[in-house]
C-alpha cells in the first residue's frame, strides 16, 4: 500500500476516519440512553437558536459536519505531535491526545453563550470522553500506519547517533590523555 507522504493530507484522512469512529461510538451511546445529547446535537447547538432546531435533520447534518471538521483539525495536530515525538507508545499517546483534544473542544463548545444544547449531566460528558479516547486511539494508529516513515522522527537512529557521538568524544579524550599524560593540559606544549 502506498503511504501518505504529506503531513496535512495524512492528518486530514486520519482525523476524518477517527472522527467517524467517534461519531459512531457517540450515536451508540445516545441510542442506548447513556448520553442524553448526541455530540452532533451539542455541536449544532452553537449555531442554532433552539433545541428543536438542533434535533432537526439540518441540525444533525450541521453537527456532523462541525464534529468531523474539528476531528480533521485534530488529526493534523496529532500528526504534528507524532512527527515531533515519534510513533512509539501509540496507545498512550492516542489516549492522551484524544482525551485532551476532546476535552478542549467540549469545553470550548460548552462555553459559547449561545449554546443552549450543552449537556450538563455526568454520563453524557463521560460518553464524550470515551468517544474522544477512541478517536485518539484510532487517529494515532492511522497516522502511524498510513504515513510515510520519512515524516516521523526516528528515535532509535537518534539514540544510536547520540551514543556514537559520546563514544567518539570519550575516545578523543582518552587519546589526548595517552599522548599528553592523564594530568597534563595539552595546551602547555604550545607555550
Amino acid at each position: 500500500m502506498k503511504k501518505i507522504n504529506d503531513s496535512q493530507t495524512l492528518g486530514i484522512v486520519s482525523g476524518l476516519v477517527g472522527g467517524l469512529s467517534m461519531v459512531i461510538f457517540d450515536q451508540i451511546s445516545y441510542k442506548m440512553g447513556i448520553s442524553k445529547r448526541s455530540y452532533g446535537q451539542a455541536a449544532s447547538g452553537i449555531w442554532v437558536a433552539s433545541k428543536k432546531q438542533s434535533d432537526s435533520r439540518g441540525g444533525d447534518i450541521l453537527g456532523l459536519v462541525m464534529s468531523l471538521g474539528l476531528a480533521t483539525l485534530g488529526g493534523v495536530v496529532m500528526t504534528r505531535q507524532l512527527q515531533k515525538a515519534g510513533t512509539d507508545k501509540l496507545v498512550t499517546k492516542g489516549l492522551f491526545y484524544g482525551t485532551t483534544y476532546g476535552g478542549f473542544v467540549t469545553a470550548m463548545m460548552s462555553g459559547f453563550p449561545k449554546n443552549k444544547i450543552k449537556p450538563k449531566d455526568a454520563t453524557s460528558n463521560l460518553s464524550y470522553v470515551g468517544s474522544h479516547m477512541l478517536y485518539g486511539l484510532i487517529t494515532t494508529q492511522l497516522i502511524a500506519r498510513l504515513g510515510d516513515q520519512s515524516l516521523f522522527r526516528q528515535k532509535e537512529t537518534q539514540s544510536v547517533n547520540a551514543y556514537e557521538n559520546v563514544s567518539l568524544n570519550n575516545q578523543v579524550t582518552m587519546n589526548q590523555e595517552n599522548i599528553y599524560g592523564a594530568n597534563t593540559n595539552p595546551t602547555h606544549i604550545f607555550h
